[in-house]
């Protein structure tokens, strides 16, 4: 699949495009990127396929993003913590997937000033992986522009228990007065401290969260797409965020509404 700088705009992209440009664009957006698997054995090809198509579709996404919107966030569940339950060989595809992601990445994302960052238990993945992870935030940290988060081993009830568990040895070695916890204090406590909470989550091919971002997307706009994710293109991105940006946003108040 080539890339968006290699490859032009159809009229009705460009046309959404000009249109989401005219209005506030979300500061965060999150992606489910799901069906993969299911969308190359519908091709009668291995589910290895579709996890390679779904790399290049996340780098299109990526690379658009950057170009066309300048977005502060975008945020990719790459590998959930209920990932491990597939079978051995698929899970060690995806390992080396995202390691040579990484590599072959790393230098052209740092030149476009993305600043990489990863959330997820990284500790128990393979040491290969970790490094390269770790040599990828290293060499963005110093950059400011597109904050590209990878979920990675991810599960967000695991994260919310892990913040518990962090207050909590605070509060035993009195640190911390268990009175002083409130939402912010706890928001410090997460992977995704510093971050903006999204205000768009997409999902492909499924309408569920699938253990993602519970805490972060408690008022998200979420939009779902029957496409699995190698067919999802930058239109129907775009389509996303545009019925996102007609979507009043009144986090429970009614002052938006007449």
């Amino acid at each position: 699949m080539a890339t968006v700088e290699r490859q032009s705009l159809s009229a009705q992209s460009q046309r959404l495009l000009n249109q989401v440009l005219q209005r506030p664009l979300p500061r965060h957006i999150a992606i489910v990127m799901d069906g993969n698997g299911r969308w190359a054995k519908q091709l009668d090809r291995d589910r290895t396929f579709g996890h390679r198509q779904g790399v290049d579709t996340a780098r299109d996404i990526v690379e658009f993003s950057i170009k066309h919107l300048k977005l502060e966030t975008l945020t990719l569940y790459a590998f959930s913590t209920e990932n491990w339950n597939r079978p051995r060989r698929e899970v060690d595809f995806l390992m080396d997937l995202m390691q040579r992601f990484l590599r072959e990445q790393v230098d052209r994302l740092v030149k476009k000033n993305v600043q990489l960052r990863v959330m997820g238990d990284v500790g128990a993945l393979p040491e290969s992986l970790q490094n390269e992870i770790q040599y990828a935030i290293d060499r963005s940290n110093s950059n400011d522009g597109l904050n590209l988060n990878l979920a990675v081993n991810y599960g967000s009830r695991q994260e919310i228990l892990r913040a518990v568990q962090s207050l909590v040895i605070q509060v035993q070695d009195g640190k911390l007065e268990p009175e002083s916890i409130n939402e912010h204090l706890f928001e410090q406590a997460l992977y995704t401290q510093g971050l903006p909470d999204p205000d768009l989550v997409i999902r492909t091919a499924e309408q569920r969260l699938s253990n993602f971002l519970l805490w972060q997307a408690a008022y998200a706009e979420f939009w779902t797409t029957p496409s699995p994710w190698p067919e999802f293109s930058i239109e129907k991105f775009l389509t996303a965020i545009s019925d996102f940006q007609s979507r009043p946003r009144t986090y429970g108040s009614l002052n938006n509404h007449a």
